[in-house]
């Protein structure tokens, strides 16, 4: 954060040790003292009685069009999806606020720390291998899930006081790698996990109060034990050294409190699926309520004010989301779409307000020794090598296994119609595979060294989400063709691209709140994705959800030509400008005094790797991780300087999504697996122990 954010909370914090430690002396508290706590007190009520009002508005509502619905239909549909959203509510606000407490980080929240991602991902895991599972424990599966994602993301992250930046980056990329293995499941086990697809987006539809019934007093007794544990979270705010002077024992509290906001977490997600981002916009609404009553400042009213908060943000978004699309279109619709869409707005807000939280704001570096020449000359000789492989095993791999022959004939036009069938098809998703793949890998490369972090990804910029989601628009309507689509996808991407510069922008670009921003465009274009999909026709559902996962299924020449084209003018161009890359990736002072266009030139190569992430998207689909991947493994290999990294990029990249087709049309053949969550299931593994390098410097 920056000093001012940091100056006060600070003295937020010296306000709730003052309110916890009172002056001594007998006789009653001061007037000032009971006045601020009579203020909270009445704001606590306040909600309390807005809260009352928006449930009997959302009562009103239904598919009976009844606002008076009699009792069957009361107690049967409205009471029970009302009683959910009000828990909901309160476990997420309350997770969510210890969750920013315990890792005193603004930005810190169930999703963007991976939980509730790593929650439904143990749930879809368990529905689909069939493990049987009694209802009672179905909660225990979302706690283990939730549990282990947490704890991978903070000790990746390097625990509490890491930069917001850091903190944030690794828990979404590591979010997108199990939402990765969740649409894995979901692709592979369609029937075991049927009804899942919408469940994730978090929906409040219940079937009677059995469910609820089971959730509420896990939600109370939670909330009670953080009540209990209020002034503990008061003093830690303080920083470890004072809170450990005056006896509170960190470790335990810091651990304690980590499992309650995860079981929070699960039981939410047991009981309306994964319904986003209330974990951040609840606590973030109530601290600023706190800053102009400082009373709330204490943990002791914070807690219930966030729960408050937290059920007023879903109950109100599940009612304004069906009073504008109606209720029948409601039920399509989950109402974690509204609630992601409004903490995506909130997490833009807070990134432009807040820089960098923690003990420095250096962005995270890897170690990499000088590489010489001639091993950057070997290492490009292998990957070119590799490349052909790659590319010349898709080409014979498939249902209908071929030998290099009939390749030969097939150039020569003279190959059998079985095999030239086989080659025509097969051609245009290699080609799609190894050209997507090279242009995400140079997409990478540019937006790391212009941002100047080595865990930034075209897909956690909003620039793939925006392209996607341009496409989707195009792809569910009446009129779609090849070229709409392509440039939607264009048009969506550089749109995303735009906003997020913009937003970004404040006198100058500071690359920790470009990052923060991008992610939280990134979650809102996959919201509003998610609305646009499950609007769409369900008999277009799986294949569209397909496409998003990124595939290169009946991939056609009119979809790769226009990605080959641009590709061949951008690597020039950014070749041409790789010595302002080196420059670029140093600092934000260097560039200036050397003479480098700093604004102009660093629009001019994130407008070309938006356009690369974006044509990528209509070739190939949603792809994660490549542009993250593919940079750093270059750098590993052959140095920090972009004249060798850019081309070992895009011949990784290449490979990469070359193989992952390769994999995926293969190995469950006659199943497939797209290709873009075969990269997430590689690429995965390699971020963790990127981020795990890293950690420390």
């Amino acid at each position: 954060m920056s000093e001012r954010v940091s100056r006060s909370s600070r003295e937020d914090a010296g306000v709730r040790a003052d309110a916890s430690h009172p002056a001594p002396g007998p006789g009653a508290p001061a007037p000032a003292a009971r006045s601020t706590t009579g203020a909270a007190v009445g704001v606590l009520l306040a909600l309390l009685v807005v809260l009352v009002l928006v449930a009997a508005w959302h009562l009103t509502q239904g598919t009976s069009g009844a606002a008076f619905p009699d009792a069957d239909v009361l107690w049967g549909s409205r009471v029970p999806r009302l009683a959910a959203g009000v828990a909901v509510g309160i476990a997420l606000g309350v997770a969510g606020l210890l969750m920013q407490s315990l890792s005193r980080n603004a930005l810190a929240s169930p999703d963007t720390l991976g939980v509730t991602a790593g929650s439904y991902l143990a749930v879809t895991a368990v529905a689909a291998f069939g493990v049987a599972v009694p209802i009672w424990a179905s909660g225990f599966v979302a706690f283990a899930g939730g549990l282990a994602a947490a704890a991978l993301v903070l000790g990746l992250a390097g625990g509490a006081g890491t930069s917001t930046t850091r903190l944030v980056l690794a828990g979404s990329a590591l979010a997108l790698a199990f939402q990765a293995g969740t649409s894995a499941l979901l692709v592979l086990f369609s029937e075991e996990t049927k009804g899942l697809l919408a469940w994730g987006s978090g929906s409040l539809s219940q079937l009677g109060l059995e469910s609820f019934l089971r959730a509420a007093p896990v939600v109370v007794v939670s909330v009670v034990l953080a009540l209990v544990l209020a002034r503990r979270f008061d003093v830690l705010a303080l920083g470890d050294d004072t809170a450990s002077s005056l006896g509170v024992p960190i470790r335990s509290t810091r651990v304690f409190g980590i499992l309650l906001s995860v079981l929070l977490t699960a039981t939410a997600v047991t009981l309306a699926g994964p319904i986003g981002f209330v974990g951040l916009c609840a606590p973030v609404l109530a601290r600023l309520l706190a800053r102009v009553v400082p009373a709330l400042g204490r943990h002791l009213l914070l807690i219930p004010l966030s729960g408050l908060v937290g059920a007023i943000v879903v109950i109100l978004a599940d009612a304004l989301l069906r009073a504008i699309i109606g209720p029948e279109g409601a039920i399509a619709v989950p109402t974690g779409v509204a609630t992601t869409v409004f903490g995506a707005i909130v997490l833009v807000v807070m990134a432009r307000r807040l820089r960098d939280s923690g003990p420095t704001r250096r962005p995270p570096t890897i170690r990499i020794g000088v590489r010489s020449g001639r091993r950057f000359v070997v290492v490009l000789i292998v990957a070119a090598v590799a490349l052909c492989a790659v590319v010349l095993a898709g080409m014979l791999l498939g249902s209908t296994r071929l030998l290099t022959g009939d390749i030969l004939l097939w150039l020569q036009d003279a190959a059998p119609p079985r095999i030239a069938f086989a080659l025509d098809e097969r051609a245009p998703r290699v080609i799609a595979a190894v050209v997507a793949g090279a242009a995400l890998g140079l997409s990478g490369s540019v937006t790391q060294a212009v941002s100047r972090n080595p865990l930034a990804d075209p897909s956690l910029l909003g620039i793939t989400g925006g392209a996607g989601l341009g496409a989707v628009l195009v792809v569910t309507s009446a009129t779609a063709t090849t070229f709409g689509m392509l440039a939607a996808a264009v048009v969506g991407g550089l749109l995303a691209f735009v906003l997020v510069y913009a937003l970004a922008w404040r006198g100058g670009l500071s690359a920790d709140r470009f990052i923060l921003i991008g992610i939280g465009v990134s979650y809102g274009t996959v919201a509003l994705t998610t609305f646009v999909l499950l609007r769409a026709n369900p008999w277009d559902t799986p294949k569209i959800y397909t496409w998003l996962s990124g595939t290169t299924y009946g991939r056609i020449w009119e979809q790769v030509i226009p990605l080959a084209i641009v590709l061949a003018i951008a690597l020039p161009f950014v070749l041409a400008h790789r010595r302002d890359l080196d420059i670029l990736a140093m600092d934000e002072d260097t560039p200036r005094l050397v003479g480098i266009r700093l604004e102009r030139t660093r629009l001019l190569l994130l407008v070309a790797a938006a356009v690369l992430a974006a044509l990528s998207v209509v070739a190939v689909g949603v792809v994660g991780f490549v542009g993250l991947v593919a940079p750093h493994a270059a750098r590993a290999l052959v140095g920090a300087r972009h004249s060798r990294v850019i081309p070992v990029a895009v011949l990784l990249g290449a490979v990469l999504v070359g193989v992952a087709d390769v994999l995926g049309r293969t190995v469950i053949a006659p199943a497939q697996l797209p290709a873009g969550l075969v990269v997430a299931l590689v690429g995965a593994p390699y971020f963790v122990w990127l981020l795990w390098r890293s950690r420390d410097t």
